[in-house]
């Protein structure tokens, strides 16, 4: 009797534990279980528009759906870009809006030719439409889905004297991305492209390890190059959109529904990008100059002219068929 007593104690017990853990289950635990975590890096520090937009689209899908949570990581506080890329490749990382792709594939490089674009809407017409995603497919072969293009701009030169002419150019030490095209492009009108990671950049433009660096105009002020550069030189050499990627092993564990909040909420985020850099960029340059910068407006067909055979390598390496339709759309097909 007293070893029956001892038994019916302890199930009692057991059963208490385990009405208790229920409990505690059906509010907190369950829930963290259930949730879904996006964890979200870029490389560009709080005060810049691309970090603005990453926080809409945190917002925007955590108003959408009552178990999604986004965290932003800013300023390359998990890598630089290629090691944020290959973080999701991997699966370690969620999401990234960064632009170092062509390690992977250079699919995505082509809207990197020089002055392909000569207009923001030119680009957003291209990237929004059957070019945008036909580019994109190949980097699903690396775990990499692209699912927006967030807004990376126009790019122009600063340095610490006036860009002018192709002869200011020979000869420059200019830090670029590792990106095969940029490199072609300064080579082409030649300068020493440097590639070097952007948050070394500051440092490097300080002690004189490279003379120049070239950055849309909100990239430049949220930086503070103008503290280390004296002239924005309004060269437009390179449009880059700013994929935003999520890795595909990720996407495939996610319901049709949270997928649509996760794209439709990215995709609007950066059309909120868009807006915010078009409407700053004047802004911007106001306060680039109040602050010490000349800038500076060359004729920039010259450059033009000396970056053709960038076209000419870039056909031989991946052909015709995709700079075609981008030309025939933004009717330059002769």
């Amino acid at each position: 009797m007293k070893f029956l007593k001892i038994l019916m104690i302890s199930v009692i017990a057991i059963l208490a534990i385990a009405t208790t853990y229920v409990f505690f289950s059906e509010g907190e635990a369950v829930e963290s279980e259930d949730k879904v975590t996006i964890r979200f890096a870029h490389g560009q520090p709080e005060n810049n528009e691309r970090h603005k937009a990453a926080l809409r689209f945190k917002e925007l899908v955590e108003e959408r759906s009552d178990n999604m949570e986004v965290l932003i990581y800013p300023n390359e506080q998990l890598g630089s870009e290629a090691e944020m890329i290959e973080s999701v490749t991997l699966n370690d990382l969620q999401m990234v809006a960064a632009s170092a792709f062509s390690q992977y594939n250079q699919s995505l490089s082509i809207f990197e030719l020089p002055y392909l674009f000569d207009t923001y809407e030119e680009a957003w017409e291209v990237l929004d439409g059957e070019i945008g995603e036909e580019a994109a497919k190949p980097l699903l072969e690396d775990n990499l889905r692209i699912i927006a293009y967030f807004e990376n701009g126009i790019r122009h030169v600063t340095a610490n004297k006036p860009i002018e002419s192709t002869d200011d150019f020979r000869g420059l030490n200019i830090r670029t991305p590792e990106f095969p095209l940029s490199l072609a492009t300064f080579q082409a009108l030649g300068a020493n492209p440097t590639p070097m990671a952007f948050g070394e950049l500051y440092m490097a433009l300080q002690q004189g390890t490279v003379d120049a660096q070239e950055n849309p105009v909100s990239n430049v002020y949220a930086s503070r190059f103008q503290e280390v550069q004296q002239y924005l030189n309004m060269t437009g050499h390179q449009y880059m959109p700013l994929p935003v990627a999520i890795s595909d092993d990720f996407w495939k564990t996610l319901s049709q529904e949270q997928q649509k909040i996760v794209e439709s909420s990215a995709k609007e985020a950066a059309h909120y990008h868009r807006d915010l850099i078009v409407e700053n960029e004047q802004k911007t340059l106001e306060k680039l100059k109040e602050e010490g910068m000349e800038v500076v407006r060359p004729d920039t067909e010259q450059f033009r002219e000396e970056t053709e055979p960038v076209y000419d390598r870039y056909r031989q390496q991946f052909g015709d068929e995709v700079l075609d339709k981008i030309l025939e759309q933004l009717g330059r097909n002769e």
